[in-house]
């Protein structure tokens, strides 16, 4: 078999090679661009991450209307554990537990023999003391007469005379205050209501023996509570008593009936603080006519807190309370975070809270969601919140 040798013309072959060579230098410039976009991307990226982009408004001024929920106690308006003043028996029970009553009401009747022994007793001395009285009265005015005549009586006599009879008229009215006395126990064996209410306790039986506390009874004989009107009483923390007021109105639940809220206005304020607690007691008065409310009950009890004038307000996502402290994070005018020492006031429960500190003024711009994670002096890409983000801030 014979061998085919086919000869390129010298001047194609340079062309072959040229085209070759404008290909290879082609393909390496487009990669060389395509690498310099990737890098241009990344560093926007990186740049991206070390300017974040962040939300600002301006700081303004206004008030911040905010309420707390703290527990309370209802308690009646009066309350008087009953007892004996002297020591007698149980003769009648009128009333027991549960029984309503009113002003003056006989509730229970006791009986002591010895005060009626005691009361005689205190009759016959008046009518003893009033018989020596009349007698020494006879004496004097006989003697003063007689002295009317020069030199038959003499005025030692007269007045020896005088003081047996004032003494005597003093004996009459120590037994008449001797009989009071007894008297006055004697009414003390019937125990009345002294304002109206409800029995709530009872601790006698007929025929027990009762005496004043500490003597003849450990307990009271009877507990009256003054349930149509009741306390409710709460206790304020240190930090939101500033300006509380006794015109303000409460709204408060309590578990048995926890779908009806009930209202109270505030009508004493202590005007101190409890050392212990470091709160301020609060007491509202609660109209019961219908008796729903029972003393002792607990209650969740809705508090309005003053509004303040001239408060900066800041959404409540510029406050930050790190580890280190509490403070916002405002941009200068050279687009650097910068932290700002605050201290956190009253929140409006939407999304505002007042903050207080010496390094903000009005018109700076703070950010609207900070975190410890922006730190400070790092570069900031800032704009304008939208309305929907910082509405409310300025009302």
């Amino acid at each position: 078999m014979k061998t085919i040798t086919l000869k390129m013309p010298v001047n194609l072959s340079k062309a072959v090679v040229a085209l070759v060579a404008c290909g290879l230098i082609l393909s390496s410039c487009g990669d060389k661009k395509e690498k310099e976009k990737e890098d241009q991307a990344a560093e926007q990226q990186e740049q991206a991450v070390d300017n974040p982009v962040v939300e600002t408004v301006d700081l303004q001024k206004g008030k911040v209307t905010s309420n707390i929920q703290v527990p309370g106690e209802l308690q009646p308006y009066q309350q008087v554990d009953l007892y004996a003043k002297v020591a007698s028996y149980v003769k009648e029970l009128k009333v027991d537990v549960g029984s309503e009553v009113h002003t003056g009401q006989v509730l229970m009747t006791l009986e002591a023999p010895e005060i009626n022994s005691q009361l005689a007793e205190a009759k016959a001395r008046i009518a003893q003391q009033t018989a020596a009285y009349a007698a020494s009265k006879s004496n004097y005015d006989r003697l003063v007469n007689t002295a009317k005549v020069p030199g038959t009586i003499a005025q030692n006599d007269v007045d020896q005379a005088a003081a047996k009879k004032d003494a005597d008229y003093a004996n009459i009215e120590a037994a008449k205050s001797f009989y009071k006395q007894v008297s006055a126990n004697l009414e003390y064996l019937v125990i009345r209501a002294p304002f109206d209410g409800v029995i709530t306790a009872r601790n006698v039986n007929i025929g027990a023996y009762v005496g004043p506390s500490g003597s003849g009874s450990t307990l009271p004989v009877l507990v009256l509570q003054q349930q149509s009107k009741m306390r409710l009483i709460v206790s304020i923390p240190e930090a939101y008593t500033a300006g509380l007021s006794n015109k303000d109105e409460v709204e408060f639940t309590v578990r048995s009936m926890p779908n009806e809220t009930f209202k109270a206005k505030i009508v004493r304020l202590a005007g101190a603080l409890d050392a212990r607690l470091r709160s301020e007691h609060l007491e509202m008065d609660v109209y019961n006519k219908d008796k729903k409310l029972l003393p002792g009950m607990s209650a969740e009890v809705n508090v309005p807190l003053p509004s303040r004038d001239s408060s900066f307000i800041v959404p409540t996502a510029a406050v930050v309370k790190s580890t280190e402290k509490v403070f916002i994070v405002t941009v200068d005018s050279n687009h650097h975070a910068k932290w700002v020492d605050v201290k956190p006031g009253l929140e409006d429960g939407k999304g505002n809270i007042e903050i207080f500190g010496k390094g903000i003024k009005v018109g700076d711009k703070v950010l609207t969601k900070a975190t410890d994670e922006i730190r400070d002096g790092m570069p900031l890409r800032d704009k304008p919140a939208s309305k929907d983000d910082d509405k409310g801030t300025s009302e």
